[in-house]
């Protein structure tokens, strides 16, 4: 599948995968600020932004997009950056091409398999209840969302995949049925075989659990280079919550 991608600058390649309900460009900011130094792809995952839409959507399929867009580029030596569901993609895929990557940065997601989530399948079902007949702007669809997503930040971060779908009509870029049909593999733990012994860098939130002490030693075992830093006041979101001390920790790794 030919993925969306936004690039930027040149030089050593820094592939950039966001998570789930993400898209390209929640990631542009801090691509722009990193491509004074790097050659940087942010990329849309398939189902989300402006990648193709496809009613597979698992582990596997998501490393083979990754994979051909590689190719596609002819790219080697990459450091390669997933947030989330990013993350475990970025973390299957360095297990199955350890020879592609030179470092990898996984933004706070682990191994484990998560149980079913309430709080995306919430999202879910309010994204899918908005009626977009009745929506002649954004303020609309972000009305009929509070119903059920209390949260501004959220809302806005679910708002970025609303585009108009022609002069009359707003509407859903990203595959919300084909998500909702395949959410649980999303939840799935890292099961790839393999060791990746390059340096990795696991960053996480220190007001989030995705990442907790008693992940770190199954993480050790499958990237032994791996070290793990805490950004103390950011949440999951952690690029977004504190951009700047998220950058020097990633600039700092990719210097050494």
């Amino acid at each position: 599948m030919k993925l969306f991608y936004r690039q930027f600058g040149i030089g050593q390649p820094v592939i950039i995968l966001h998570g789930l309900f993400g898209v390209s460009d929640n990631w542009v900011a801090f691509g722009r600020r990193i491509s004074e130094h790097f050659a940087v792809y942010i990329l849309d995952l398939r189902n989300h932004g402006q990648s193709p839409h496809s009613g597979v959507f698992d582990f596997p399929a998501l490393c083979d997009d990754l994979l051909e867009l590689i190719e596609d580029h002819r790219l080697a030596d990459i450091f390669l950056i997933g947030h989330s569901l990013g993350g475990k993609i970025a973390m299957f895929f360095a297990l199955q091409h350890p020879e592609l990557v030179q470092k990898l940065i996984v933004v706070d997601i682990s191994l484990r398999k998560s149980p079913p989530d309430r709080e995306h399948q919430l999202l879910l079902n309010a994204m899918m209840s908005v009626d977009f007949t009745v929506a002649r702007s954004r303020s609309d669809v972000e009305k009929q969302l509070s119903k059920q997503v209390k949260s501004l930040k959220l809302r806005q971060f679910l708002l970025k995949n609303v585009y108009w779908l022609d002069r009359n009509t707003l509407d859903w870029r990203i595959n919300l049925k084909a998500i909702n049909e395949n959410l649980l593999s999303v939840f799935e733990g890292v099961s790839q075989a393999g060791i990746f012994g390059a340096p990795a860098l696991f960053i996480r939130g220190g007001l989030s659990d995705y990442i907790t002490d008693s992940d770190i030693p199954d993480l050790k075992t499958k990237f032994p280079g791996a070290e793990v830093k805490t950004i103390a006041n950011a949440s999951h979101w952690v690029h977004a919550d504190a951009p700047g001390e998220f950058y020097e920790v990633v600039k700092t790794f990719f210097d050494r």
